[in-house]
């Protein structure tokens, strides 16, 4: 019996461990996926992060493909003075990451709302494939709109 356990909890350790260990790397890239947005890094999130087949439902309800978001992001009308996105769960499913939780930003220059703070519930969906984790799909609704009283 004891074999038995030991060997039970090998397997266990084994399996949280490979999850701990993807979780970390979304985790990961999360971060570097929001700072990539805030510093407009249009080569990541165009060429690693974002799939080409990406599909979002923005904040502006609206269900848009990669090419709209890119454009949103080369015109300025998806530019933040400050980003923060707070996750709050991350679950697997084969080769499939949903990431959901909470964004607090600051949009500035000719963003919707510049100059508030803007506070949104979202999902990001990333895939695993030969090339690495990239967002297939993300949703984003905007839930609370605030003016900036720190001027």
């Amino acid at each position: 019996m004891p074999l038995l356990l030991s060997f039970l909890f090998a397997i266990i350790s084994n399996i949280l461990l490979a999850q701990n260990s993807k979780e970390s790397e979304i985790r990961r890239l999360e971060n570097l996926e929001r700072e990539a947005v805030l510093k407009v890094d249009t080569a990541l999130l165009f060429n690693q992060l974002w799939s080409p087949n990406m599909v979002v439902n923005a904040p502006v309800n609206r269900v848009v493909a990669v090419e709209t978001t890119k454009l949103f992001t080369r015109t300025g009308r998806l530019n933040y003075a400050s980003f923060e996105r707070n996750i709050e769960k991350i679950t697997f499913n084969d080769d499939l990451a949903i990431v959901m939780g909470e964004e607090i930003l600051k949009p500035q220059g000719i963003s919707e709302n510049a100059g508030k703070i803007v506070t949104r519930r979202f999902t990001n969906i990333w895939k695993n494939s030969n090339n690495g984790w990239s967002i297939i799909a993300r949703q984003s609704t905007i839930i609370k709109v605030e003016n900036n009283d720190s001027k």
